[in-house]
């Protein structure tokens, strides 16, 4: 394993803008007519067999038509932009419960879906449940409207199914970790090593019950010559805050600031206006993700509602040692999961509007 901070630009396909991909199709993937037709037959099967999504596996529901589907996905994430937009499912002909069976199916095929709260709920919601902002605390980010800044989850993948769009904003945001990082090369080579150093992140807000304040990992991973990204500045910013936290140096507090300030630019993101159907896969080691604020239909049954997974997608992906959310195994939880977790699509479909209130 060689690891180094590279001096020099990154190219590749990872290394992309914005402006520029926004002007082609390329990063869309519009389903044949076979391919939708064997999801759209997965997904009722998947439905009326009602299996316990803990312990369903795709051989279950194998692929035939969707094989180069399946394969442009992976290679995608894996060495190519980092995302994919698959488009073309009829999602509002036949409902939320066999949507999001589609969607587990296609997760399925590309990874293990994981826990994502206290519950180990497998499929969450992106779904504003009431006028909570960001700044109240408790606020959950997929339960309020305001705009996020860019971040990496805490998964392989990251992935988002678009049942109900805005009534006005709600594009999703996805910007290029290596083209930040060969803006930073360009502007100031001094600032670009200290995303490499090691930060401590704010575990206790990412989960109350953590049994550790914080935990550390780099900004950066260059290993054998493939880069990865881990971001999310508020999480290094509150944990600056904890007794014993060593504090940042000038230099480090001036790279961050300069990697969220380019991350921002106009140029850079990609912004996406979901439609439903629309299905949104992301390696959080390409690319960091944010959402513009949005404003809602005023009745419930129309508001913006995004189904999400998180996948563990082991593909011997080299990183750094201890990069990322490493603390534990991906997915486990770190206390006793709370009750309540919807394991059968019927249940986890549904809303739970308490949830993060």
């Amino acid at each position: 394993m060689t690891t180094t901070a590279p001096h020099q630009q990154i190219s590749g396909p990872s290394a992309w803008r914005g402006d520029v991909l926004s002007n082609s199709t390329a990063w869309i993937y519009v389903l044949s007519d076979a391919e939708r037709t064997e999801l759209e037959d997965l997904g009722r099967r998947f439905v009326a067999d009602d299996p316990d999504l803990r312990t369903v596996t795709a051989a279950d529901y194998p692929f035939e038509a969707c094989r180069a589907l399946n394969d442009e996905c992976a290679r995608q994430m894996d060495a190519g932009r980092g995302f994919v937009l698959v488009r073309g499912l009829r999602t509002e002909e036949y409902g939320d419960a066999m949507a999001a069976a589609v969607f587990f199916i296609m997760g399925l095929h590309l990874g293990q879906p994981i826990g994502q709260n206290q519950r180990g709920d497998l499929l969450d919601h992106v779904i504003a449940t009431s006028n909570k902002t960001l700044s109240d605390e408790g606020a959950l980010p997929s339960r309020v409207r305001d705009r996020l800044p860019f971040h990496s989850d805490s998964s392989d993948v990251v992935a988002l199914m678009c049942l109900r769009g805005a009534k006005e904003g709600g594009a999703s945001s996805l910007v290029s970790g290596t083209t930040i990082y060969n803006e930073m090369l360009s502007r100031r080579p001094d600032l670009a090593p200290r995303l490499f150093d090691t930060y401590h992140w704010d575990w206790r807000r990412q989960d109350p019950d953590s049994p550790e304040l914080t935990y550390t990992s780099p900004i950066i991973s260059y290993v054998d010559g493939v880069f990865s990204t881990y971001a999310g500045s508020s999480m290094i910013f509150s944990a600056q805050e904890y007794p014993g936290v060593p504090q940042l140096t000038p230099d480090q507090a001036a790279a961050i600031a300069l990697f969220d300030e380019i991350s921002q630019e106009p140029g850079l993101p990609i912004d996406m206006d979901f439609q439903p159907g629309d299905v949104q896969w992301l390696l959080n080691y390409a690319a960091l993700h944010s959402r513009t604020s949005y404003v809602d239909h005023t009745e419930p049954e129309r508001r913006r509602h995004l189904l999400r997974l998180w996948l563990k997608r082991d593909v011997g992906r080299p990183l750094a040692p201890e990069f990322g959310k490493h603390v534990v195994e991906m997915g486990e939880p770190t206390t006793p999961l709370v009750p309540g977790g919807r394991f059968r699509i019927a249940d986890a479909v549904t809303v739970n509007d308490d949830w993060g209130v």
